[in-house]
């Protein structure tokens, strides 16, 4: 197993205590790793809205984070000769264990037919730790130079979904395309879209969020909390409605009004993760008033593309970093409470 320098028998994770019921900070033992993975000493970990779904639903205490990026700093044998080297710098999606290969992967590796995936910072080990382990399937080396790493995490894993929720909508330059949702991940995707040509209108309850994807390339925004003629608005200025439109936010007004502000023909992006049934109407798709797409981090055959595009238009987010694991608890609560109006990321000492 090679190694760049010596590396500790312990770490600090932050981890949610299932006994305790709050994040807390602990030391625990660096893991070792196995066939296909490599250890990570992590630079930058994000806090995502999928994080509080992971401490909701919680069966054993397990450390935190699904989305990371840092410096590789040994690995198993089994990854010599797979294109990765000592000290290189990796972003990296969130699951171990999966074959990578099978039919179900092809589709999302959390079907993979062997039933071994493991979905890191659910039920298993995250990314808010000093090191943590990844299947080098899942990675890619970074071009440093065009990278922040202590915000690279906020941008990895977010921005592979938020370029493919757009990318997937499959729009021509000059096309309009509506963002539902403008805290972090709709900020992402308003960078993307406006980097592909795409005329932006941003759709949010939050004026904060609104001057905020004005900044990052929204032609117009529009608050559907305070205009109740948002969308008809929205048609006017388009000529018939915007081409695409995503929704990049759980809650369930958001899904309900997002297409009375599209074209005919045009398509629906899920995004965001709704805890209910989706209201659809059978007929709108019958008529193709509509067609309806979801997209997410998907497979790591799908990565280069979203990398790629990153570096070479600089996507990179507004985040607050914060120093040191101990900031975590109350990132977490401040999610929790709703008060969270950009990505939210801890840079490791």
């Amino acid at each position: 197993m090679g190694s760049v320098a010596q590396i500790p028998k312990t770490m600090k994770a932050g981890q949610y205590d299932v006994d305790l019921k709050k994040v807390v900070v602990n030391e625990v033992p660096v893991p070792v790793p196995g066939p296909n993975e490599f250890l990570v000493k992590i630079r930058s970990a994000s806090l995502c809205h999928s994080d509080m779904m992971a401490i909701k639903d919680a069966q054993k205490t397990v450390t935190l984070g699904h989305e990371g990026a840092g410096h590789i700093v040994s690995f198993h044998p089994s990854v010599e000769g797979k294109g990765f080297n000592l000290g290189d710098a990796v972003g990296f999606l969130y699951i171990r264990g999966c074959c990578f290969t099978c039919a179900g992967c092809q589709v999302h590796n959390l079907h993979c037919e062997t039933g071994k995936q493991l979905l890191q910072g659910f039920a298993a080990d995250g990314f808010f730790a000093e090191y943590a382990l990844v299947d080098y399937h899942n990675a890619v080396v970074l071009n440093e130079a065009k990278w922040n790493m202590d915000a690279a995490s906020a941008v990895f894993c977010a921005g592979i979904t938020a370029f493919h929720s757009v990318d997937s909508c499959e729009l021509n330059k000059g096309d309009w395309f509506g963002v539902v949702g403008c805290g972090g991940l709709g900020q992402l995707a308003t960078q993307y879209a406006h980097a592909m040509g795409l005329r932006v209108i941003g759709i949010d309850v939050a004026d904060a969020n609104l001057e905020e994807v004005k900044k990052q390339g929204a032609e117009a925004t529009f608050n559907s909390r305070d205009d109740p003629d948002w969308a008809d608005k929205i048609k006017k200025l388009t000529g018939g409605g915007v081409h695409a439109v995503a929704v990049y936010t759980n809650v369930r007004p958001a899904f309900v009004s997002a297409t009375t502000c599209l074209r005919l023909g045009g398509t629906f992006m899920i995004i965001g993760v709704l805890d209910e049934p989706l209201p659809v109407k059978v007929m709108d798709l019958l008529l193709g008033n509509y067609k309806i797409k979801s997209d997410s981090t998907s497979i790591p055959q799908r990565m280069g593309k979203a990398v790629a595009f990153t570096e070479e238009h600089g996507i990179m987010p507004v985040v607050n970093i914060r120093k040191g694991l101990e900031e975590l608890p109350a990132m977490v609560a401040e999610m929790q409470q709703g008060k969270v109006r950009t990505r939210q990321g801890i840079a490791f000492k």
